[in-house]
Parts: structure tokens; sequence; C-alpha cells
């Protein structure tokens, strides 16, 4: 999906099988995503998660994602059939979606899937909350994976989280990342920078009390950062 993948498991590999490896950590240690670019046909997908095996050199995928819900009812249907069938292999240990609306949901639950999407991976932050798919989400045991939960770096500055940040003596990322946890999401949180990486994750001296999670929460001005495909047909 992102060209990384033969990097990426290179990496992995290389780790568990290095000195840095001073916790004994093994591949089931490590949990490893990927995606499917475009919902074309079946075999398009089946092809494009042994594509993602050989160039990972990795024995399984912990997580499959079909990237967005473009390409049509039929087309998500069949790409999702491709996912379940890698599962029912064991090449693949789960299956989800990222960036489908309510709608596309819906649609898929109602095709009575074999094999349920575990994860919904799309843009949630107070700055656009998405509370009607979050909740369908929550409603079906599917687990909201938050990307850009730090906007991108685009509302660092504004008064209500500046406030709270000296409120709660954290920085805005981890005033970001704490709201996305205690509404039960699973935050990606994204740095090239070591000392922030670290930092974001370092979240758990602190909580949000429900007063200023409301004032979070109404910060919501449905503000998209990358794109926005939750409703297409």
């Amino acid at each position: 999906m992102y060209h990384n993948e033969q990097e990426v498991g290179s990496a992995i590999i290389s780790f568990l099988s290095g000195e840095m490896n001073t916790s004994a950590l093994k591949r089931e240690d490590v949990f490893y995503t990927t995606k499917l670019s475009r919902n074309t046909s079946y075999e398009a997908a089946k092809k494009s998660i042994q594509d993602s095996l050989q160039k990972s050199k990795m024995n399984y995928i912990d997580l499959f994602l079909l990237h967005s819900p473009y390409g049509g009812k039929e087309k998500r249907l069949e790409s999702w059939k491709a996912v379940e069938d890698a599962i029912k292999t064991g090449v693949v240990k789960s299956g989800g979606v990222s960036n489908y609306g309510v709608k596309h949901l819906q649609e898929l639950l109602d095709s009575k899937p074999r094999i349920h999407p575990v994860v919904n991976q799309i843009e949630v932050h107070p700055f656009n909350t998405r509370t009607n798919i979050t909740s369908f989400c929550t409603q079906h045991g599917i687990v909201v994976q938050a990307y850009a939960p730090l906007v991108r770096a685009l509302r660092m500055e504004h008064p209500t989280i500046i406030s709270l940040a000296h409120k709660y003596s954290c920085t805005p990322a981890q005033l970001l990342v704490r709201w996305s946890l205690q509404h039960g999401f699973v935050p990606l949180p994204k740095s090239v920078t070591k000392e922030r990486i670290i930092s974001n994750g370092n979240i758990s001296a602190f909580s949000i009390d429900a007063v200023d999670m409301k004032a979070l929460d109404n910060l919501d001005e449905y503000l998209v950062t990358d794109w926005d495909p939750v409703d297409c047909d």
C-alpha cells in the first residue's frame, strides 16, 4: 500500500534476530498491519495479500485493511471475501476496513460476512469527532483506530488545547492522544522524532475529567486533514 512493506518487514526480522532485541521479543510480539490500496476485484485483493507477504517476508499479517470504500458495493464485498479467505488459510490473522462510513459498514454487515471486520481506521480527533461512525463501530464491536489524532499539528495552538495542556501539565499532543484513548479509540500518532514518539506514548500519568472531555468534544468542526471518502457510493 505505502510501498514500504519490504523495508518494514526487513526491519522487523532484523530487529527480532539482532542484538538490539534485549527483551527476547518474538514475531508474535510484533503487530504488523498492511492494506489493500484499491477495491477492484477478488483476485486483485488476493494477489495484494500474497504480494504483501512476499515483499515483507513475514509468514503472516496480523491485520489487513481495505484502505477505502472506493470502488462500489460489488468490489468492496469481493475484496472483503478475499480477506476472509486469507484469514481462513491463516496468512492473515484479522481483517478490517479504513475510511468506511456507516453505510459502508452496514452494507458489509448486511451481506452476512463469514468474518466481521475488527477495525475501522478513520480520521478522528476533537476537531472531527465523527460520532455517528464511532458510535456505530462501538455498537457492533468494531475497534476505532484513529489516524491523524494530532490533527496533523493544525490545532496545537488552539486556546482550549493550550489551556488544558497547561492544566494537566502535558503537551498538546499528549492531551490529544489521551482524549482518543479515553473515548476507547486506538490512536495512531505519527512523528519522525524519537523524543516525540516517546513523549506521545507517555500519557499514563493523567486523565482528562468529564467536563474537559466534553469541552474537547465541543471543538468539533468536521476538520478533515487529508481525505474524506466516508460518504462515497
